[in-house]
């Protein structure tokens, strides 16, 4: 922290000290400068940091707050400053956790016209990169979709988790380093099987790829739980598009950036929120994507490919490392509202949908034993086939047919008799096809969170 702290000075330096103490004193509150005070908290001795909170405080508007939050993160948690924050909100703040939820309940206050240049120049003093993100006018609040005081650092400068674009595939008897119990992402384009092994795509949260001719890009944000498969593809662009990782998060959801504009992203969506794109009314096609065990995967998909573990990246990617605490526990790193869990805890796993104009969510304990679910997504009936133990769901488009557990994990049983289980489509005994609809894994708290009362949940 000292270091970065070090490093901020040098990045914000301005001239605004050079006046006397009367001199600030005599400026009408409205138009001191609010980011020297904040600055000043920053960098200054104990006594000059006291004052500028005080300063602060008796500017007394409430559009500072967002200002003290940021300053509350960068200082780590400096008691003046929740005092001020607690003054200035009326409820006891004591971290910067409880101010950011704070913050997030409050979308109307309007940050100071200070803020930005604060924030933005802090970021600077990490990564100048970062700036890229933020350049021109379609990334000022009037254009961006979230909050600039709800997007923060997540640790890591841009690339800092680095992509895996078109990586190297083996065969799967060459997998010696597979455990049959690692669970993979499993995708099939046009019978162009693929594996991604979580132990390795938690160091990397995405990966760039052409399956059975179709250019996709895996997003996996760990922080919630979810691996999203979209098309690159986009109207309007001679070249599909390639993502990366910010190093930002967005209400504990990873912001990914496509390289070719540098617009931010919201992982979870699938939309553009800063930069270029952000009004080109994009929203990348999600598909049918698998969790499943290695063992599992492997026995339905003989011919598949699997994630080379030599990925030309110095990681550990022992099976059970990466992310293992954040995993095993029930809390979240970073802070965002949880909206409701009086049926499912935050960190409980859901299998949703949102498509054919409805989302809806399906805890993945319904799935316990390899249950077979007929329900519906909207007007669209669907029938989901899963299994607790491996996170695996699959769902597919059922018309008014009805499915109940087949013979086996490879076949269901419907009208007719049994029906194959294929990652493209169910087969019917007479050759009927029934076609997947895409959905994906995640934390109850992101898909509440960001699908809230857009989304019914079953069982809920």
């Amino acid at each position: 922290m000292r270091a970065l702290l070090i490093a901020l000075t040098i990045a914000l330096a301005p001239p605004a000290f050079a006046q006397t103490e009367a001199q600030v004193e005599a400026k009408d509150a409205v138009e001191r400068d609010l980011g020297a005070d904040a600055l000043q908290i920053l960098i200054g001795q104990d006594r000059d940091r006291r004052t500028a909170v005080a300063r602060l405080v008796e500017y007394g508007e409430k559009d500072i707050i967002p200002t003290l939050v940021l300053v509350m993160r960068i200082t780590g948690n400096y008691t003046p400053v929740g005092e001020a924050l607690s003054t200035l909100t009326g409820e006891k703040i004591e971290t910067w956790r409880e101010a950011m939820l704070w913050q997030e309940k409050h979308p109307e206050i309007v940050p100071h016209e200070s803020y930005r240049a604060l924030k933005l120049r802090w970021f600077s003093s990490i990564d100048r990169r970062f700036l890229t993100f933020f350049d021109g006018e379609m990334a000022t609040r009037e254009k961006m979709k979230i909050r600039l005081e709800e997007i923060t650092w997540g640790g890591v400068r841009v690339d800092g988790i680095p992509s895996l674009d078109n990586p190297d595939l083996i065969a799967a008897t060459s997998a010696d380093y597979m455990r049959d119990d690692d669970l993979v992402f499993g995708a099939s384009i046009n019978g162009d099987a693929r594996a991604y092994p979580l132990r390795i795509m938690g160091w990397h949260e995405m990966f760039n790829e052409v399956i059975g001719g179709v250019p996709v890009a895996l997003a996996y944000c760990t922080l919630c739980g979810s691996g999203i498969l979209f098309e690159t593809t986009v109207e309007g662009r001679d070249e599909p598009l390639v993502f990366g990782s910010s190093g930002f998060l967005y209400r504990s959801n990873k912001l990914m950036f496509d390289r070719a504009t540098n617009s931010l992203w919201n992982q979870f969506t699938g939309e553009p929120v800063s930069g270029p794109l952000v009004d080109a009314g994009i929203k990348l096609k999600i598909r049918p994507v698998t969790i499943t065990s290695w063992k599992r995967w492997r026995e339905k998909n003989p011919q598949t490919q699997v994630l080379d573990v030599d990925t030309g990246h110095i990681r550990d990617y022992g099976s059970g490392v990466v992310y293992r605490d954040y995993f095993a526990s029930p809390d979240l790193m970073f802070p965002t509202i949880v909206r409701d869990e009086s049926v499912l805890k935050r960190k409980d796993y859901v299998f949703g949908i949102r498509d054919f104009g409805a989302a809806r969510a399906w805890p993945i304990t319904a799935f316990e034993g390899g249950k077979v679910i007929n329900d519906a997504v909207g007007s669209t009936n669907v029938v989901l086939i899963g299994d607790a133990a491996t996170r695996t769901v699959r769902a597919y488009e059922r018309g008014a047919l009805e499915f109940s557990a087949g013979s086996d994990a490879s076949t269901i049983s419907g009208p007719g008799g049994e029906w194959q289980i294929t990652e493209d489509a169910l087969t019917g005994p007479a050759g009927e096809s029934l076609p997947r609809a895409p959905g994906h894994i995640a934390y109850w708290f992101a898909w509440g969170g960001y699908l809230g009362v857009k989304s019914s949940l079953y069982g809920g």
